[in-house]
């Protein structure tokens, strides 16, 4: 939120923000090599099949905080592994839906989550803005 108040307080900032990114760049490398490897046994174009908009939305949906962020994606990653259970499988007093449908709810509910119920979420006031430390 305030890089100077962490720098007053003596955390380096530029320390700080090189640390975050590479935490966020080993994850996102074992979240690759996890689609690859284990997933889809191989790289294949739009491999993500649009996981990075759920994750966007999942931060937003949590405000920008990372226990409820984390609960976010348990939630859609639940909504998945249900769509995934549900294919092919007849609900009573439905019968079999289309694939298709049952693909497209994880990304109808994230839309409708983001649009009607998290109210306002205000990004960190410090984001992307670069720190330069005052002499």
């Amino acid at each position: 939120e305030n890089p100077a108040a962490a720098d007053t307080a003596g955390i380096s900032v530029a320390y700080q923000r090189y640390k975050a990114v590479l935490c966020g760049g080993v994850l996102c490398g074992f979240a690759g090599s996890y689609l690859s490897i284990a997933q889809s046994s191989g790289f294949v174009r739009d491999m993500t099949a649009g996981k990075g908009f759920i994750a966007l939305a999942a931060l937003v949906f949590a405000k920008w905080r990372p226990v409820p962020a984390m609960a976010a994606c348990l939630l859609f990653g639940l909504l998945d592994a249900i769509n995934i259970r549900l294919q092919g499988t007849p609900i009573p007093g439905i019968g079999i839906l289309p694939v298709q449908l049952m693909q497209a709810v994880p990304y109808v509910l994230t839309v409708a989550l983001l649009a009607g119920f998290i109210g306002r979420a205000v990004p960190p006031k410090a984001g992307g803005i670069p720190y330069v430390k005052e002499h």
